[in-house]
């Protein structure tokens, strides 16, 4: 994807070092063939987004929101940094942002346009500074309160202190030789099919894991009964589905809870974004189809209301 002589490449610029940090998120989540359709609605979110400078982190921002209008319909989540960015929480771009995408960025992020320099605007933030930062780090138990330490707390929050304690995974591809790629007979999840669907089965200690969701099983050997529970009980309920395939970052309810519309119950990180899914009702939480941490692909279930 990255040999093409295109001299259009202006209107719809992706720099090589965000190309394939991107390509590599889609083959990572199973949707590669995304490509041409996302860097097509790039050249819109450009012109639309008043043509800011396609570096880092602007060219993130760029992929971000063509990825957002193809998954999910034109402008219909904003991304977060392309929001901001036309909005004027990072300075002035070089035109002006269309003004549509300026009212419905304000109205999803909930943040009213500006014009005050951006030095100002981070210094008035609580949340920002050496000081917040090495709150962060003592709450987490961190008692190393290095420069380097600060810096990775202040710019990565969350992540960051996952990343300090031995918590972030690592992402390293490694190819493997044909002795280490071959899993046990009977290790690792399985790929079966029924009625001519197919589904990703794990089995362990009273657990099975079907497509990222748990269910607890008791089995016994031969072609005897299996019982199940924790599964769809068929008596009802919206299950709420990922508009994108992603990893589960945060759960913010359990089972059982009642939630308010527009609450956020879930929240996923797809393509370096994180993704709220929202409560599209007051409801209360039946089912919890996922796990922290858990990939999840589009259309795939992750809660249910009732």
């Amino acid at each position: 994807e990255a040999k093409e002589v295109e001299p259009m490449i202006p209107f719809c610029p992706m720099p090589g070092g965000a190309l394939t940090a991107n390509t590599q998120m889609l083959r990572d989540n199973g949707i590669m063939e995304k490509y041409p359709e996302i860097i097509r609605a790039m050249g819109e979110v450009v012109r639309k987004g008043g043509f800011g400078t396609s570096v880092t982190p602007v060219s993130q921002f760029y992929f971000q929101q063509a990825f957002n209008n193809v998954m999910m319909g034109p402008w219909k989540k904003i991304a977060d940094g392309y929001g901001k960015m036309v909005l004027g929480y990072f300075g002035r771009t070089p035109t002006a942002p269309d003004p549509e995408v300026i009212r419905i960025a304000s109205e999803q992020l909930k943040l009213e346009p500006t014009t005050r320099p951006v030095l100002e605007l981070n210094d008035a933030d609580p949340s920002k500074g050496i000081e917040p930062a090495k709150q962060m780090l003592r709450d987490a138990g961190i008692t190393d309160l290095s420069d380097e330490n600060i810096f990775i707390a202040a710019t990565c929050k969350e992540k960051g202190i996952d990343f300090l304690l031995g918590n972030a995974p690592l992402g390293i591809r490694m190819k493997k030789t044909e002795t280490e790629a071959a899993p046990a007979e009977n290790s690792g999840p399985k790929r079966v099919t029924v009625n001519g669907r197919s589904f990703l089965v794990e089995l362990s200690e009273g657990k099975a894991v079907v497509n990222g969701s748990s269910y607890t099983v008791s089995v016994s050997d031969g072609s005897g009964e299996t019982a199940m529970s924790g599964g769809d009980s068929g008596g009802g309920g919206e299950v709420i589905k990922s508009q994108t395939p992603g990893k589960v970052f945060k759960l913010l309810v359990s089972e059982g809870d009642q939630v308010r519309k527009g609450q956020v119950m879930l929240i996923l990180e797809a393509m370096k974004m994180e993704v709220d899914i929202q409560a599209p009702r007051d409801a209360q939480v039946t089912r919890i189809h996922v796990e922290i941490g858990g990939q999840v692909k589009s259309g795939q279930a992750l809660l249910t209301l009732l």
